[in-house]
């Protein structure tokens, strides 16, 4: 497991006991006082195969944002929709981005409307850690959503530390780039009290987008262009509030991001440029609350509530070959749950999670159906530790209800149970090699966009199943006194299925297109 081992030396007692067996030696010897020093060490005993990026790895990276980052993970693929401000989205092993889970401080970042989450909008300058796990956790004591994902993606944001007599931390940065690029930023940590502490993260971002490129036509000629309307206007502010107690923490987070973009569009026809505009407003407020109730019982509370409004605007008054849209989509989302753990010997947990989501879905389309999804989890896992064998397993159900607008049809309810099953063995006692295999079964409802978008949707489509199957072994060879001081080697070997893939296909008219699933 990735962790981080802290070793603390207390140089005041060595030098004491140097100090006495030199005293006959020189009366002039003095005792000098050391700082402590830390020193960490990571060991790779994952059961889940696992990818991990933190601390000053992360701040020396050529990156901007999380999907920047995540670029150095392998096994994945980043969608990126169109530069600096274009929506940034990820593929782990090829199941599709609908099947990735990103979760921000812990708790799943949503988009009930169409499954996507722009990772293009968080920022390295608050980020703590990211981390790649395939299918899940390696740990049981989480929500039921964490359960819930082929592959997850976990964001962690800075927590406050302070140094010795310091009470507030400040830390401001500009970039500037190609494409007249302007980012400044802002982080303020402050203590309050020996227990909690405060944050607030603020960024800017603006760039024109304009950049030349050649355009040629076979046969014909060729000529150098302006690319125009890819400029973006971006704003990202977060603040947190964390408190530790007896045996756990709890943390509060509120974030915003307002974003206005223009799209450049194709060059189709000796067309150059193009008018589409998009306007962004994302706003989610989330607390999470943990503790340990001696050594058998512990309890973890999550709660959020978010809202994200999107504006598109294609206009002929600008664009004359353009078809007019002026469309608006609010979403709105609520979040509860709660995990509970018990520890019934050192070596087996078993854990109980249960979560509620409420997610609303409004637009100013003709006929809209307006949907309503009510959607409830239960997860029981349980994790068994011996000696050189470990073995988790668990149960996802999902229990899905959608209501429409009273003339219109809903897609019905469902309800699933999905099972995951997570061994590692290590054959030799002296020997750091650990043998690991996983099953993970799951699935994901279409999105609301899949059923319900005009003329578009299809509300007969069925769930997408993915069944995975992961081989492999890790290795680890420390060593002191040579050039070589660690070997660490990983190795997986995965198999995929994904049954009732959700596609668009276009109809007997090639302009207007639907969603059907395509089988195996």
């Amino acid at each position: 497991m990735f962790g981080r081992i802290y070793f603390r030396v207390l140089w005041i007692g060595c030098f004491l006991s140097m100090t006495l067996l030199l005293s006959a030696q020189s009366k002039l010897d003095s005792l000098h006082h050391l700082n402590e020093v830390v020193v960490t060490a990571r060991i790779n005993k994952e059961v889940i195969p696992v990818q991990f990026l933190s601390g000053d790895k992360l701040e020396k990276l050529a990156a901007h944002s999380v999907a920047d980052a995540i670029r150095y993970f392998s096994g994945v693929q980043i969608k990126d929709y169109g530069g600096i401000g274009g929506l940034k989205t990820v593929n782990i092993r090829s199941m599709g981005t609908n099947h990735v889970g990103v979760f921000y401080d812990g708790i799943e970042l949503g988009n009930a409307q169409n499954g996507v989450v722009d990772l293009g909008r968080f920022s390295l300058d608050n980020m703590e850690a990211v981390t790649l796990y395939n299918g899940q956790k390696s740990a049981i004591f989480q929500s039921a959503k964490d359960f819930g994902s082929a592959g997850s993606i976990y964001l962690q944001s800075r927590i406050p530390v302070f140094q010795e007599n310091r009470a507030y931390h400040v830390k401001v940065t500009f970039k500037t780039g190609s494409f007249g690029v302007v980012n400044p930023s802002l982080l303020w940590e402050q203590k309050l009290s020996e227990n909690v502490s405060t944050s607030l993260s603020t960024e800017y971002m603006y760039t024109t987008g304009k950049y030349k490129f050649t355009y040629a036509v076979d046969g014909g000629y060729d000529t150098t262009a302006v690319r125009r309307n890819g400029d973006v206007n971006a704003l990202r502010a977060e603040g947190g509030l964390y408190g530790k107690i007896k045996s756990g923490y709890w943390r509060t987070k509120a974030y915003f991001y307002n974003s206005e973009r223009g799209y450049p569009g194709a060059v189709v026809r000796n067309r150059f440029s193009h008018e589409d505009r998009q306007w962004d407003t994302n706003f989610f407020f989330q607390s999470s609350f943990k503790k340990d109730f001696g050594d058998v019982y512990s309890l973890l509370l999550n709660a959020k509530y978010a809202y994200d409004y999107l504006h598109y605007l294609a206009d002929p008054q600008k664009e004359e070959a353009t078809m007019y849209v002026n469309n608006t989509y609010r979403q709105q989302e609520v979040y509860l749950s709660m995990a509970n753990r018990v520890t019934l010997f050192p070596f087996w947990d078993i854990n109980i999670s249960a979560d509620y989501q409420w997610n609303k879905l409004n637009a100013n389309l003709t006929d809209f159906p307006y949907p309503r999804r009510n959607t409830a989890l239960v997860a029981a896992a349980t994790s068994l530790h011996l000696e050189r064998f470990k073995l988790q397993a668990s149960v996802l159900g999902t229990f899905v209800n959608e209501n429409v607008a009273s003339d219109t049809t809903s897609a019905g309810n469902k309800m699933e149970f999905t099972p995951t099953v997570i061994t590692s063995y290590k054959p030799f006692k002296n020997i750091d090699l650990n043998l690991r295999a996983f099953y993970k079964r799951i699935f994901r409802m279409p999105t609301l966009n899949d059923l319900y978008y005009t003329f578009i949707g299809n509300i007969k489509l069925k769930p997408e199943y993915t069944n995975q199957y992961n081989v492999g072994f890790t290795y680890q060879k420390l060593s002191s006194g040579t050039w070589l001081q660690a070997l660490n080697v990983q190795l997986d070997a995965y198999y995929n299925e994904v049954e009732n893939k959700i596609i668009a296909t276009p109809t007997n008219n090639f302009f207007r297109w639907t969603m059907i699933n395509m089988g195996l």
